[in-house]
């Protein structure tokens, strides 16, 4: 068992990777009463196209079928999951991503019974005819919740600019249409190639003893058997370096009383995903947050001309295999907001050199919100990606936030900042 010791923080990771594959993250922090736990497939909705376990041949399955499959794992045939927690006084949930779907639970008490639930409800898949026919009605209707938010689709009309045609472009969830025609034979597919335990990760941290921990997953791991690793081939997701894929500029009329704009800003350079890719996304991170924070000299500003308001707000997304900003608002001048945007991003570079306090100050703010973070288990575990920045944890975010100058803010506006990488995307009133 390998142990981290980060003595900035006086914290101790302890990491072991199980002879099925299953990679296992412990961080005891005995002074909580609750324990936090979250299991994680390397395997989201941009997932669609891959070779099969046991296959040779690309196969195509339905969109949304990741989304899908995260719901359906918790019914079984005898019991149902959620249910199961509760009865040991934890709560659940899941969530899918574009490249990862996550399991997770919170408890208080009776800790290793829901680390053996946990395990268990995820490795032991049930499919039935009845159940997936049961849940696409569930699901549709979920989806047609998501058409009617304004918000959601102003942030897919988006993606759909800066990825257009690409497996990224399709809602999580798929539609109507493509869950539609899921099988119970493509969800067993999907989880057989997708959900060995090589390509999935376990991260517990809160009160808990590591040792006895350890033990119950080693034990509960050795009862079952698992088929042969097989490597997983998916294609890689294109991303045009010239930027000529992009859409600039797309809108949609909805039943809204205000219009709301977004632009977005697509990473058309290939970055190492590395810890070389971390020091690259925080970089960035403090990039927005220079130029379009509430303490930037532009947002006041646009605040105080009316163009802006507090539904204002920016958003950094990088994950395996590409990375965007958006920036976005409500504003009764839209074409005002996105042009001011635009502006503000393309001058970055000779408005952030005479930044210097600006920057520091901006840097404490990032290094104290990641301490804060220490303070919540959600946000440790949450924040751990395996197979991202050679599994770094939020542990190792403020030494590299430190490491940070303005001249490395500036180089990487001048990578990540490109007209032709730039987008526009509106929601108006109807009529």
């Amino acid at each position: 068992m390998e142990k981290i010791e980060y003595q900035q923080f006086g914290e101790t990771l302890y990491r072991v990777t199980l002879q099925n594959g299953l990679q296992v993250n412990l961080l005891p922090k005995n002074d909580f009463h609750k324990t936090y736990g979250v299991m994680t497939a390397n395997y989201g909705s941009l997932d669609n196209t891959f070779v099969p376990a046991k296959g040779t041949e690309f196969v195509k399955v339905p969109d949304g079928i990741a989304h899908f499959l995260e719901h359906k794992l918790f019914e079984k045939e005898d019991y149902d999951a959620f249910e199961l927690f509760g009865k040991y006084g934890a709560e659940a949930n899941a969530f899918t991503s574009f490249t990862k779907t996550s399991y997770l639970f919170s408890a208080t008490n009776n800790v290793k019974k829901c680390v053996e639930i946990l395990l268990d409800f995820v490795q032991q898949p049930y499919f039935s005819e009845q159940t997936v026919a049961k849940e696409k009605g569930i699901i549709a209707e979920e989806i047609k919740m998501y058409d009617d938010d304004p918000s959601w689709r102003l942030y897919f009309g988006m993606i759909g600019n800066l990825y257009p045609n690409t497996a990224l472009s399709i809602d999580i969830a798929g539609s109507v249409e493509s869950i539609g025609q899921i099988t119970t034979e493509d969800l067993y597919t999907c989880y057989q190639t997708f959900y060995q335990p090589q390509n999935m990760s376990l991260f517990l941290v809160g009160n808990f003893d590591i040792y006895e921990i350890l033990a119950t997953i080693e034990a509960n791991q050795a009862q079952k058997q698992f088929p042969a690793p097989q490597e997983i081939k998916r294609p890689k997701l294109e991303v045009d370096s010239s930027g000529s894929d992009i859409i600039p500029y797309r809108m949609l009329e909805l039943n809204v009383n205000r219009p709301k704009t977004m632009v977005g800003i697509k990473g058309l350079d290939e970055v190492s995903t590395t810890k070389a890719g971390l020091k690259y996304k925080l970089a960035v991170e403090l990039l927005l947050y220079l130029l379009y924070s509430e303490s930037a000299p532009e947002y006041l500003k646009l605040y105080q001309e009316g163009i802006l308001d507090d539904s204002f707000g920016y958003e950094f997304t990088f994950e395996r295999g590409f990375h965007f900003a958006v920036i976005s608002g409500d504003s009764d001048q839209p074409q005002a907001l996105s042009n001011a945007i635009i502006e503000i991003a393309e001058n970055a570079v000779g408005s952030l050199s005479n930044r210097q306090a600006e920057f520091e100050l901006a840097q404490r703010e990032f290094i104290g919100r990641y301490i804060q973070a220490m303070n919540s288990l959600e946000a440790i575990a949450n924040r751990y990606s395996a197979n991202l920045f050679e599994g770094a944890t939020v542990f190792e975010l403020v030494p590299v936030i430190e490491e940070l100058t303005l001249e490395d803010i500036i180089a990487v506006a001048k990578s990540f900042i490109k007209p032709e990488a730039i987008s526009v995307f509106q929601i108006l009133p109807k009529g």
